[in-house]
């Protein structure tokens, strides 16, 4: 199981290529025009590193960097959530959404939601996660099919 701590500034950039892995390679519902309005390239740079400082997150690393990543905003919005396509189906979710919801608890957050992809989805319902309801995006001239997800927190 690949270690899984908190990130810090300096994983930015190998978050992005993470999280456009998850979405190019992995198991998808989408098209391949889809994936690219969703995530043209890899995030990089200020802006990117700016939005992730604004949120916790954590990573999996196994032994060649950052496998997988999830974030959470305010209001107990995890709005990041991804497992690069080699690592997926090996608990890493499970264990990123974990330390997530342990965190939440500390801070006294009662609820967490979400909008989760299609692929997305089984994984967080697999963590407890229930679907309020379904909707569909336009990004880039493309609609993408997602979920609005919660679970409350004791």
């Amino acid at each position: 199981m690949d270690l899984v701590r908190r990130a810090t500034d300096a994983d930015a950039d190998c978050l992005g290529r993470v999280m456009y892995d998850a979405i190019h390679k992995g198991r998808s519902a989408y098209t391949a025009a889809q994936k690219r309005a969703w995530l043209a390239a890899p995030p990089a740079g200020p802006a990117w590193a700016a939005r992730l400082a604004s949120q916790t997150l954590w990573l999996a690393e196994g032994a060649n960097g950052p496998t997988a990543f999830i974030s959470l905003g305010p209001q107990g919005y995890v709005d990041l959530a991804f497992v690069a396509a080699a690592s997926q189906g090996r608990g890493v979710f499970r264990a990123l959404c974990a330390a997530l919801e342990t965190y939440a608890v500390q801070k006294g957050c009662s609820r967490l939601w979400t909008h989760a992809s299609l692929m997305a989805q089984p994984a967080f319902e697999a963590c407890g996660f229930r679907v309020i309801r379904h909707e569909t995006v336009l990004r880039a001239q493309q609609t993408l099919a997602r979920a609005e997800m919660e679970k409350f927190l004791r």
